[in-house]
């Protein structure tokens, strides 16, 4: 018989989220609701799940993709790297001065040859393991979302766990110490690094500046940065970079990849982007952009149809004005968490340009303190281990609920005492 990929042995226990939910069923087993008394009811801020329905004019896009497919004239099939009217829209909308919509590149402009459409920034990110060799050293922030370890563990690129991490994957830490942003002169030379920001799960956004330092580091060692941007549509901060692009020398260290699930409510439509410089090249000088176009060729068909319809809606100035409603909406539920936190003494990040609340509950395990705040409260929350050693002594609390959950869960957590 076939041997298992020996990868999958070394990843540790479940995923996180699936574990989760695995405890918050045993806890409802144990603790059933009872319809007739509403605070026995489990809320979640746990997982980053859009909760609220799309917005009309982006639905109306999404239905009217569905109705073209029925038709002679508008039918259309397979579009490996995506539609060319929604990459022209994506570089206009996103990019501005930093992309052209079409043609070859010019100095400081990208051509959509370089944006590659996607069913999801989660799906690219594993997929993009496949540029690079089993032997490539991975960086990491130190917490950050668990896929960027886990894909490189199933790709070959870090060893067993050792109850600190993997062996092979150097964690940089990101801490209340150093601002949440890593000390770069740890990072590894000709290492493959993964940043996102806003920072999934800390919240924190990274300055003009250190992403200069980011570049300016990626360049000298070496490394290429994964970039992920799938939260950039929250920032409210306008001295805050949206993209790593917007940073001089990106182009020639650095990969993109960005989504429409958390600023259009597409996490069950699946609809994303990456975007590869022609000008990024590996050590022995070829184009990783050609590689790229090779990968999305064999392996993929490229996303839905429909769901690049509603695209397009969503970057239409109608469109964009409801993303900015939905991101402001969730934004208020950050609000009202972090404002909820704050009054009981807990400490704090995230929640203004992110979706997300980075708490932190001294000397605590922070599985210890998910099952407390799941027995007194009844909330759902995310414990920050999950993310990484540095997340030990965390909660993330996420900002995806409807409205009155979330002043419900504000209330409960009044429940709460630091310990």
């Amino acid at each position: 018989m076939i041997h298992r990929n020996p990868n999958l042995a070394r990843l540790k226990a479940g995923y996180l989220f699936p574990e989760i939910a695995r405890r918050r069923r045993e806890f409802a087993a144990a603790h059933p609701e009872d319809p007739a008394r509403p605070e026995t009811r489990i809320i979640s801020l746990g997982v980053g799940n859009t909760t609220e329905p799309v917005l009309p004019h982006i639905g109306a896009g999404l239905t009217e993709g569905a109705r073209k497919l029925g038709t002679v004239e508008g039918y259309s099939g397979y579009q490996d790297e995506g539609l060319a009217k929604l990459r022209e829209q994506i570089a206009a909308v996103f990019y501005g001065a930093h992309c052209a919509a079409s043609g070859a590149a010019s100095s400081g402009a990208f051509s959509i040859e370089e944006i590659f459409i996607s069913d999801g920034a989660k799906c690219d990110i594993g997929r993009l393991q496949l540029l690079f060799g089993a032997g490539t050293k991975a960086a990491v922030q130190d917490p950050s979302y668990p896929v960027y370890v886990d894909g490189s563990v199933l790709a070959g690129a870090a060893g067993d766990w050792t109850g600190a991490g993997y062996e092979g994957i150097c964690y940089l830490p990101c801490t209340a110490e150093n601002g949440y942003f890593p000390d770069l002169e740890k990072l590894p030379e000709n290492a493959l690094f993964y940043f996102c920001s806003p920072n999934n799960p800390t919240g924190a956004a990274a300055s003009r500046e250190q992403l200069i330092q980011l570049v300016t580091a990626a360049r000298k060692k070496g490394c290429i940065v994964i970039f992920d941007a799938a939260y950039a549509e929250y920032i409210r901060d306008p001295s805050l970079p949206k993209t790593i692009f917007e940073i001089p020398g990106s182009r020639e260290c650095a990969i993109e990849v960005n989504s429409f699930s958390k600023p259009a409510g597409f996490t069950g439509v699946r609809l994303g982007w990456t975007v590869v410089p022609k000008e990024l090249k590996y050590a022995g000088g070829e184009s990783l952009n050609a590689d790229w176009t090779r990968i999305t060729g064999t392996i993929f068909n490229g996303a839905s149809n429909i769901a690049q319809s509603g695209g397009l809606a969503a970057l239409s100035e109608t469109g964009l004005a409801e993303i900015h409603q939905l991101c402001d909406f969730y934004l208020g539920n950050a609000a009202l968490i972090r404002t909820a936190l704050q009054k009981l003494g807990i400490t704090c990040v995230g929640g203004d340009n992110s979706p997300y609340i980075w708490a932190c509950f001294p000397g605590r395990d922070s599985w210890e303190v998910f099952a407390e705040i799941l027995e007194k409260c009844r909330v759902v929350t995310t414990p920050g281990a999950g993310f990484g050693p540095a997340g030990q002594s965390f909660i993330r609390f996420s900002a995806f609920g409807h409205r009155p959950d979330v002043e419900e869960a504000c209330r409960r957590l009044e429940k709460l005492r630091i310990s």
